[in-house]
C-alpha cells in the first residue's frame, strides 16, 4: 500500500471529517475522498461511515488505523536511520523575484512532511538571471519563470499567468480591461542588465529603453520606475503593486510560465523529489 494514501487514511480517521483532513493535509476535498475510496477498494472493505456530521471508523477502519500508524511510524524510523548514516542532506533553491512566493505554503508543508532532515537553502537572484543560478551552478533546482535557454535545464510547468503592463492610475490606458501590444509603442521602457538571456529581455521588455534608461535589476526597483517616471513596464497580471500602479493584462502576449527547473546533468534523487513534490503541490 501506498504510504501517502495511509498518511491520508490517519488524517481522516483523527480528525473525523474530511474537510478539517485536507486542511490538515494541505489539499483539497475531493482527492482526499478519492483516495479514502480508492483504499477502500483496494482493500475490500469499507473503512468509514460517512455521514453530514464528518466520519466515524468501522470495524475494518479501525484496525487499518492502528496499524498503519505503526506502519508509519516504522518508515518514519527508517529514514531517520538512514539519515543519520549520510548525515544532513542540504537542498539549495534559487528563486527569482515572487517565484517562490507564488508557489505557496503547500509545497513548503509537503517538502518538509517528505523530507524532515534536509537543510533547505534558499538563493535569490535578480532579474538578469531568469534561471535562479542553475545556469551558474550555485543551486540545486530553482523556482523562476520562463522565457529562457533551457539547453542543459529541465522544466516543468506548474502554472500560467496572464502577462499586463504596470501603469500608473493617471496613464490614458489605465482604466481598460485589456490593452494590445501595438498600444504601446513609443513608450520609455525599463532596461535590463547587459549580457541577461535575450529570451528573457525580449519577453519582459515591450520595446527599447531610452538612452538614458538606468539598469533595473530588481522587481521593485521596475515598479518604482513606473510609478515615479512613467516607465513602461511588463509583469503578470497578478504581481503585486504598490498603491498608484495597475497591471492591465496585454491581450496578445503569450502567459508567462512559473516553472520548477533543475539541471539535466546532475539531477539527483533530492532534486528528482523536489520537482514532484512542486508538481503535485500545483497541480
Amino acid at each position: 500500500m501506498d504510504l501517502r494514501v495511509l498518511r491520508y487514511f490517519v488524517a481522516v480517521a483523527e480528525e473525523r471529517h474530511i474537510g478539517r483532513a485536507a486542511d490538515r493535509l494541505h489539499m483539497a476535498q475531493p482527492p482526499l475522498s478519492r483516495a479514502v475510496r480508492g483504499l477502500e477498494d483496494e482493500l475490500g472493505a469499507t473503512l468509514v461511515e460517512r455521514t453530514p456530521k464528518g466520519v466515524t471508523l468501522t470495524e475494518a477502519g479501525a484496525v487499518l488505523y492502528d496499524e498503519a500508524v505503526a506502519l508509519l511510524a516504522q518508515a518514519g524510523r527508517i529514514r531517520d536511520r538512514v539519515t543519520a548514516a549520510v548525515g544532513m542532506a542540504t537542498l539549495t533553491v534559487g528563486t527569482l523575484a515572487d517565484a517562490a512566493e507564488q508557489v505557496g505554503a503547500r509545497l513548503v508543508a509537503l517538502f518538509r512532511e517528505q523530507h524532515p532532515h534536509v537543510d533547505v537553502r534558499v538563493h535569490e537572484t535578480d532579474l538578469a538571471d531568469p534561471t535562479a543560478g542553475l545556469r551558474a551552478g550555485l543551486v540545486d533546482v530553482a523556482l523562476t519563470r520562463t522565457p529562457f535557454e533551457t539547453a542543459g535545464i529541465g522544466v516543468h510547468v506548474l502554472r500560467r499567468i496572464r502577462v499586463g503592463v504596470v501603469l500608473r492610475d493617471d496613464d490614458p490606458l489605465a482604466g481598460r480591461t485589456e490593452v494590445a501590444t501595438a498600444e504601446l509603442a513609443g513608450r520609455r521602457w525599463v532596461r535590463l542588465p547587459d549580457g541577461t538571456d535575450p529570451r528573457w529581455t525580449a519577453y519582459w521588455t515591450g520595446g527599447s529603453p531610452g538612452d538614458d534608461a538606468p539598469v533595473m535589476r530588481t522587481v521593485q526597483e521596475c515598479l518604482q520606475a513606473v510609478l515615479w517616471n512613467g516607465t513602461a513596464a511588463l509583469a503578470p497580471v497578478d504581481q503585486p503593486v504598490p498603491p498608484g500602479l495597475r497591471v492591465v493584462p496585454v491581450a496578445d502576449r503569450p502567459a508567462s510560465e512559473l516553472v520548477v527547473a533543475w539541471p539535466k546533468t546532475a539531477i539527483s534523487p533530492l532534486v528528482r523529489g523536489f520537482v514532484r513534490i512542486a508538481a503535485a503541490a500545483n497541480r
